[in-house]
Parts: structure tokens; sequence; C-alpha cells
């Protein structure tokens, strides 16, 4: 009878090693296997921190490898937190998220609410509905660009329809006033099913026994929904926040295809500011000190919601 490969390995191991092997319990089995994928992400997620905290005390320029790197202290974190330019991206960055997670949540939650109904046809629509988010944003960033064009493009053509306002009198992407609204009108588009998509889990996974023992004390509707929906889906909703908020505070490659930061830098979210300062300035301390302040920034803010959301969720 052939042996298989397993009984030959056990076979050829040295019998010191297969008594240790033997002796070594589940947990440190599993330690031995877990191991080397942790040490690897430490190298890949540690390293790069500690090495960008590093930078961000000094002057270094990686385009100016033979200029010696002087010790600069705090200035950069200094110079940044004081100058002018910076918070403005940083207002502009608050607006595009805050408006994008209002406008993302209401329609999301809406569209889940109708789904959850159940209706002919509930499955194509569902999957009509989420095609946006599956794209890449460089293609619904040219899309949408498209879209855009004065002469051409659809959104002008809406807009002179319903307004009488001339197609090509006004520009989406080059007004300085449409250009913030624009790059939420996108991301609205592209990332809503997102939402929706962890709306409607919650919405599914509220027990029907709940609405008929309210239906029995002869609540209506409207107080079913505000006593039952929004309370049981509330953990899901903030859950959804959490994450389109981490995500559109470091937005970047839809925003560079739509208008990159223009015009002027009305559109300059603080991840495309980043960018410049590091790879097109080559101002590398000063641009590690940026990306430590925008993430001590996400960090604080997502840890106070997460206690938050995790206080929601023991009610």
């Amino acid at each position: 009878m052939t042996e298989s490969p397993i009984t030959r390995v056990a076979r050829a191991t040295p019998e010191p090693v297969s008594r240790r092997v033997r002796g070594l319990s589940d947990r440190a089995i599993a330690w031995i296997f877990v191991a080397p994928t942790i040490f690897l992400l430490l190298a890949i997620n540690i390293f790069p921190l500690i090495w960008t905290i590093r930078l961000s005390f000094t002057n270094y320029r990686a385009n100016r490898l033979n200029r010696e790197v002087e010790w600069v202290g705090l200035r950069n974190y200094e110079r940044i937190l004081t100058d002018d330019g910076i918070w403005m991206n940083m207002q502009a960055t608050a607006h595009f998220l805050f408006w994008t997670i209002v406008l993302q949540v209401l329609i999301g939650f809406t569209l889940a609410w109708l789904i959850n109904r159940k209706f002919r046809g509930n499955d194509l629509i569902t999957t009509i509905i989420v095609l946006p988010m599956m794209l890449s944003p460089a293609v619904v960033g040219n899309f949408w660009t498209f879209l855009y064009q004065p002469q051409i493009g659809l959104v002008n053509y809406v807009v002179e329809f319903f307004t009488g306002i001339p197609a090509n009198s006004f520009s989406m992407l080059g007004s300085v006033t449409l250009a913030p609204w624009a790059i939420v009108i996108v991301d609205t588009w592209m990332w809503t099913p997102f939402v929706m998509l962890i709306c409607l889990a919650g919405l599914r996974s509220i027990p029907d026994y709940i609405y008929e023992a309210a239906e029995i004390d002869r609540a209506s509707k409207w107080r079913q929904f505000w006593t039952i929906t929004v309370p049981m889906v509330l953990p899901f909703l903030m859950l959804a926040v959490l994450f389109r908020g981490i995500e559109n505070f470091k937005m970047f490659d839809l925003v560079v295809q739509l208008t990159g930061g223009g015009p002027g830098n009305t559109t300059l979210l603080a991840s495309i500011d980043l960018k410049r300062e590091a790879f097109e300035k080559w101002r590398t301390g000063y641009s590690s000190a940026y990306a430590i302040i925008l993430f001590v920034t996400v960090f604080g803010l997502a840890s106070i919601y997460v206690k938050a959301l995790n206080k929601v969720k023991e009610r």
C-alpha cells in the first residue's frame, strides 16, 4: 500500500523535532502559523508609520538625496497648523465629507426601505442600483466629466429642461460655486448603493413578530417606523457613516479625475494637497507631518465615533 505524503513527512521528521511538535499546545501551533503573517503586516504598516513620524521632524526632500538632513523639531507641524491655505483645504474636505454622508444616508436608507417591501422585479432593480459601486473611480470620473461638459453633456441639458437656463451658459466643473457640488453628486451616485445594502441588511434583521405585536397594540405605520425601524437600523446606519466618512476623508482618485482640485482650490481636498506637497513640491518632511496630522484627525474622530456606536449597540 502506498504511503501518503503526510505519512512520509512524519516518518522523515527527526525524533527530537517530532517530540517537540507533539508537546506543543493547540494555541502554540496556531501562533506558529499566524506569526509570519502578523510579522509581515507589522513590517508593512508599523515601519512606514514610524519612518514617517521620524521624517516629519526633519527638512528631508526625497529629490535631494545629497542634501544634509536637518532636524527641525515641531517646525513642520507649526507651519501646517498656521497655514491658511491648508485650513481652506480642510474646509473643502469637510464640505465634501458632510454633504456626501448626509445625501448617501438619506437616499440609501430610503432605497433600502422601498426595496425591503418586496415587489415584482425587486432583485433586478436592486442589481441595477448596485452597479455604480462596482465601477472603477477612474471610469466614473471620466464618465461624469463627459456628462458635465457644457456643450454636449447631459447634465446641462437636464438643468435647461427644468429651469430654462441655457445649457452652454454654465459649467459644473468650471464654476467656483458649482464644482464642489459636482463632486458631491458623483460620489453620492457612486456610493449610495453601499449605504443602501448596509441599511437593507439592518431592515431584514428586524424580526416580523415585533411588527405583528405593534399592530396588535394598534400602533400606526408612522409610529412603527420611528419606534421600531429607526432604532433597530440605527447601528447599521452609524456603521455605514463610519465607513463612508473614513473613505471620503481620504478621497483622491475620483476628485482628481473630475476637477484636479480646481477651479482654483475650491475642490482641493486635503488628500490631493498632500500628494502635491509630497510628489510635486518634494517637501517630504513637511508632507510627512501633514500626513501624521491627517492620520491623527481621522483616528481620533473614528475612535470617538466607535465609542458612540458601541453605546448605541448596548441599548
